[in-house]
């Protein structure tokens, strides 16, 4: 019972720290515009990219990679069972999508389903960076390259670590149900690219 008492608890940790929202925390130090008024809303690294810099963006996405590996990473040396660690990287996910601090708005949990993820081999995060890279390279669409990322996630799992299969397809499906928005935009013509402000 001890053990479920346990996974129970990293559970809402990591609800909890996927609900610290870093785009939003770190535009207001640093006396920016806050990404939910501007361009397309989203508290993420790739609207903060488009409405301030290269640096305040790479905080924002170190930041949202970390709330992720962190829970999972200590449930992982923890030895709790993949299908909880599953649902722990879920749970991460959530707390981003849904923040308990920011009034259950959040951004898409891209970079946070990565932190999730970076603990199960650094063989996988480099897989998971390098088809993010190409397919934003190619197309210049952030949320295309993440769809398609977070798809063959569950492939490169299984190739790498089948017996995480299950708890990663659970996190592609959240990630892609959250980019609703943005399929419907990318079919339409009218999803914006990815663009640096001068």
């Amino acid at each position: 019972m001890t053990h479920y008492y346990l996974i129970l608890g990293i559970i809402v940790l990591a609800y909890l720290a996927g609900s610290i929202s870093s785009a939003i925390l770190i535009c207001k130090i640093q006396h920016l515009p806050d990404p939910r008024d501007v361009g397309s809303h989203n508290p993420g690294a790739t609207n903060v990219l488009r409405s301030t810099n290269k640096l305040t963006a790479a905080f924002v996405l170190f930041f949202d990679v970390i709330k992720g590996a962190i829970p999972v990473w200590g449930a992982y040396f923890l030895g709790i069972e993949p299908l909880y660690i599953g649902f722990i990287g879920v749970a991460a996910c959530l707390g981003h999508m849904f923040p308990i601090f920011f009034g259950f708005k959040g951004g898409k949990a891209v970079a946070t389903a990565f932190g999730v993820l970076l603990p199960l081999g650094f063989t996988l995060g480099g897989l998971l960076i390098g088809t993010w890279l190409i397919v934003a390279k190619l197309t210049r669409y952030s949320s295309l390259a993440a769809i398609v990322t977070v798809s063959l996630a569950p492939l490169y799992t299984w190739m790498i670590k089948p017996i995480y299969v299950f708890p990663v397809l659970m996190l592609s499906a959240l990630v892609i149900m959250r980019h609703k928005d943005n399929i419907q935009r990318l079919l339409k013509g009218t999803e914006n690219k990815i663009s640096v402000k001068s």
